[in-house]
């Protein structure tokens, strides 16, 4: 079991910055990757960004350039660093964390964390 705790929503105006946290404990051992998603009212969830445990990094299109993830092993936290924002970045973001078993993947979610881009 993999449990998350996020932190460092809130409001922001346009062109501002926010970083997000998210620290694991229990069987920190077992995650592959860790990464962040976002999901607005009726869509679906989507890959924001992305770290592995070996630290490649992948992002989406919208994101590339203004937001970057990275990780702080000794304190098992990963955290995305959000600038530029806009208004369409307005969503709750999820913490996500991925444990490999032989040929099983389990996602692991923290509680969500709102953002919100407004003047």
């Amino acid at each position: 079991q993999v449990q998350l705790v996020e932190s460092g929503g809130g409001l922001v105006q346009p062109g501002g910055s926010l970083r997000l946290s998210c620290a694991a404990s229990g069987s920190i051992f077992s995650i592959a990757s860790m990464g962040w998603y976002r999901q607005a009212p009726g869509k679906e969830r989507e890959l924001v960004a992305a770290i592995t445990s070996g630290g490649s990094t992948s992002y989406a299109e919208s994101v590339k350039d203004r937001f970057t993830i990275s990780r702080d092993n000794a304190k098992n936290t990963v955290y995305l660093q959000m600038t530029s924002l806009k208004p369409e970045d307005t969503v709750v973001y999820y913490c996500n964390a991925k444990v490999v078993s032989g040929p099983y993947t389990f996602d692991y979610w923290g509680q969500g964390t709102q953002v919100t881009v407004s003047s």
